[in-house]
């Protein structure tokens, strides 16, 4: 995959780097297992039902391809790409049958209309808020129509610097936290079609979770 006229962050590498040093002890945690969050686990249900059928799934921001795997056992064309080498390492080890590649949701050269559904699950809050406007135009142009876009986040104002995650392991990200109207603007103004919203109490880190789900119209 090629690079995109997607702005880059200036702190990509340091994000990368990042999510390097924490892969091995979010693997060992088991933190990517939807299935024992079952709201969560109903939406990706619920998405996997939307875009099978529609063509090829892409996650971005797959980590160690754990919710790449449980989708392709829901009977989907799916593979995964991360911006951390060593997440992607990881998700090769542990699921040799699905394909996976490191590229970052800014570096990506998506074919229009291409894929039936598209994941950024828990994947762009590390993203400063003037690019994800970009980032979601170039998910919304690559959908066929009537494929789905399903995103996690964290929800709530303002920002978390992190210099540590998973275990006291040192990183250096910043956690955009976003308000459902604020996120959901973006997607109508990508060109999507709200279908789905979940609020959840608690994300994992320690702030409520958001679940939105859009269409690309027919």
């Amino acid at each position: 995959m090629t690079a995109s006229r997607v702005e880059q962050p200036a702190d990509l590498d340091a994000v990368r780097a990042s999510y390097d040093r924490v892969a091995d002890n979010y693997v060992e945690m088991n933190l990517g297992d939807i299935r024992t969050h079952p709201w969560l686990q109903a939406a990706m249900d619920g998405f996997a039902a939307s875009v099978r059928g529609l063509g090829p799934v892409l996650d971005v921001g797959c980590g160690p391809g754990t919710v790449t795997a449980y989708l392709s056992q829901r009977g989907l064309d799916v593979s995964g790409v991360d911006l951390s080498p060593r997440m992607i390492e990881h998700a090769q080890r542990l699921h040799p049958e699905q394909q996976f590649a490191v590229a970052s949701a800014t570096g990506l050269d998506l074919e229009p209309s291409a894929l039936g559904g598209i994941l950024g699950w828990w994947s762009l809050f590390n993203l400063p808020r003037r690019v994800v406007p970009s980032v979601l135009e170039s998910f919304a142009q690559a959908l066929v129509p009537g494929g789905h876009l399903i995103i996690a986040t964290h929800m709530g104002d303002g920002d978390i610097e992190r210099t540590e995650a998973y275990g006291g392991v040192a990183v250096s990200w910043t956690t955009h936290l976003w308000q459902p109207e604020q996120f959901s603007a973006l997607l109508i103004s990508a060109g999507l079609a709200l279908v789905a919203e979940v609020r959840l109490p608690e994300s994992g880190a320690g702030v409520p979770a958001l679940v939105l789900v859009a269409r690309r119209p027919d």
